[in-house]
């Protein structure tokens, strides 16, 4: 499993921006500045920041600025806050910067000493400038005071082992262990689950969790191969039902998969019917929009029935389970089947079934033709003159990276269309799987109309004072006072169910499109973790994150007041349905 090893500290990083938007709550700073209006009873300034705005100078004049400050101003400013430097150093590292990512990784070893990540930051950032002695002194360091960080062992091994090859998941298609160990690892994974989620018996007993792994355990035989155990685990993991706690989003399955073993046609569900949406090597025999009955005699429904319960979501939200299996239909329905060699399905209005072709090489999931904001924030302003759409694919935005441009482009917008006299705006967060609070806090100001407090509940390990939301913030006087609409889906995660459910119990305008993949409630962050004998690598959310709107259910997501989506003609069509709705409405307004 030495390809995953290699990238699980910069991907436990990577979840803590993304992944656990309900936040680097341990990250403090000020909400991004508005001409008409400060925030109140501001939390601590983000010393990154700070030191940021002198990335022109010297790495080393910007840590003495750093020493100056926490001397002469240390309440003001986050010094407390190793995740933030951390992500500091590797944004300088991911950029190239490794001599001065270096840098920052000592001075976070001289501040926190005692923090194992420290070390293993300053083995990576060793490794990568070639001194390998540094590099292995400083990953030992790390192993012996966290023996748990398997990212500091693999590396040992490779530093002290060059020779090894290092061996890839599409070598493992065909490994077995014993099973004993892997009924070894799966009591390691209940245990693990129940020992690091805070809320891991919400959604389901821990009685149930153990009679599903004791399932499992009966089906493991000496011939069971890796990735039918990977396919066990994944259905542990998702029984938590945390879009927090899991395994990859399908990666490991995918790699572990040879490409002629996938299922060789490109599908979409919709309305529980499942159409091909591209017929890939099998053109002639299987026409774009054919419905699938049955695939090697399986009904379409019993098939999906089977395959859901591996598919992570939060809650029993089940438009992410659709989404994610349209997305991942060519390596989750081999899993399913057993891995077949071969796919005969049967169409409707045709008598017999259709036995297809492999496909050869890679097959690439096929995305949604609408339009879709790629660069994460985009202003349009329609032709009625009075309408514009905002998109925001993401709340990724923090003030140790770059929330001031977040912060820049709502500010500019808003601008712009009180400057334009825009009376309706329609928020898209289609597609958007979270981020920062301080995106989806700054964002609100400008919407509602009255003061609010953001998180009921912010609870996370090192916590030692409030954090940016448990308190109230005011709107921003120069808010948009026009009408509101907003469009959201099934992928919509984590921050945006924050966001969304304060829309909703703020009553600030009218929500279109499916139910939600996420609410108010959220069990965030991760911690990666690895079964000892199989190497599995997999995620567990390790905080807890709830906005003030309780009186929402927790197993459902935020429900919107017109339930709209795309038929296969629209989608075959590339029409944006959702959209073309939400205009509409807004047309409408006087």
């Amino acid at each position: 499993m030495q390809a995953i090893h290699v990238i699980s500290k910069v991907f436990t990083l990577i979840c803590c921006c993304w992944l656990s938007s309900c936040g680097l709550n341990n990250t403090h700073n000020t909400l991004g500045k508005n001409p008409a209006s400060a925030s109140p009873n501001a939390p601590k300034q983000s010393i990154v920041q700070k030191i940021k705005e002198y990335g022109h100078l010297p790495v080393a004049e910007r840590i003495a600025y750093y020493h100056q400050l926490k001397k002469e101003n240390h309440s003001a400013y986050n010094f407390e806050n190793e995740d933030e430097l951390t992500m500091y150093g590797y944004s300088l590292f991911w950029d190239n910067k490794v001599a001065e990512a270096l840098e920052i990784f000592k001075l976070i070893a001289q501040e926190f000493p005692n923090s194992a990540n420290a070390y293993d930051s300053l083995g990576e950032a060793y490794l990568k400038n070639g001194d390998m002695a540094l590099s292995l002194a400083n990953y030992e360091k790390a192993l012996a005071m966290n023996p748990d960080n398997f990212n500091a062992e693999d590396q040992i091994e490779r530093i002290k082992h060059p020779e090894k090859p290092v061996e890839q998941l599409s070598d493992q298609f065909l490994k077995v262990f014993t099973s004993k160990e892997y009924r070894d690892d799966l009591d390691q994974l209940a245990q693990t689950l129940l020992k690091v989620h805070p809320n891991a018996t919400k959604f389901i007993s821990e009685k149930d969790l153990w009679k599903l792994v004791e399932q499992k355990k009966s089906l493991i035989t000496e011939r069971t191969t890796f990735p039918e155990f990977v396919w066990h685990c994944n259905e542990i993991i998702a029984s938590l039902h945390c879009a927090h706690t899991e395994m990859g989003r399908f990666f490991v399955e995918n790699e572990l998969l040879p490409p002629h073993l996938k299922f060789p046609l490109l599908t979409r569900l919709v309305d529980e019917k499942l159409y091909v949406i591209d017929p890939l090597s099998n053109t002639g025999q299987v026409n774009t929009k054919d419905e699938i009955i049955s695939i090697n005699g399986v009904a379409v429904s019993q098939l999906i029935a089977a395959i859901y319960p591996h598919i992570t979501a939060q809650g029993f939200i089940q438009t992410t389970k659709r989404h994610v299996f349209n997305i991942n239909a060519t390596v989750m329905i081999p899993y399913a089947l057993g891995f077949p060699e071969t796919y005969s399905i049967e169409l409707r209005g045709k008598e017999r079934p259709v036995v297809l072709n492999k496909q050869e090489g890679k097959i690439n999931p096929r995305r949604n033709p609408i339009y879709r904001c790629t660069d994460g924030l985009c202003l349009e302003f329609l032709g009625d003159h009075k309408t514009a759409v905002m998109s925001i694919t993401t709340f990724n935005y923090y003030p140790f990276n770059d929330l001031d441009v977040f912060t820049a482009f709502i500010d500019k917008s808003m601008a712009e269309m009180s400057q334009k006299g825009i009376k309706n705006l329609i928020i898209d967060v289609r597609w958007n799987g979270g981020g920062s609070q301080y995106a989806s806090i700054h964002l609100l100001r400008y919407l509602a109309k009255k003061p609010f407090v953001y998180y009921s509940r912010a609870e996370f390990e090192g916590k030692t004072e409030k954090v940016l939301g448990e308190e109230a913030v005011a709107p921003f006087k120069n808010r948009f006072k026009g009408k509101l609409f907003f469009m959201m889906d099934g992928l919509g995660n984590s921050t945006t169910g924050h966001f969304m459910s304060l829309v909703k119990m703020l009553n600030l305008g009218t929500i279109v499109g499916e139910e939600l993949g996420s609410n108010q409630f959220c069990s965030a962050g991760q911690k990666v973790c690895r079964l000892k004998h199989t190497k599995l690598v997999f995620n567990v959310a390790n905080n807890t994150h709830e906005s003030t709107a309780t009186m929402l259910p927790d197993e459902k997501g935020i429900l919107p007041d017109y339930q709209v989506s795309q038929n296969i003609d629209d989608y075959l069509k590339g029409i944006d349905t959702v959209k073309e709705f939400t205009i509409g409405l807004a047309k409408k307004q006087p």
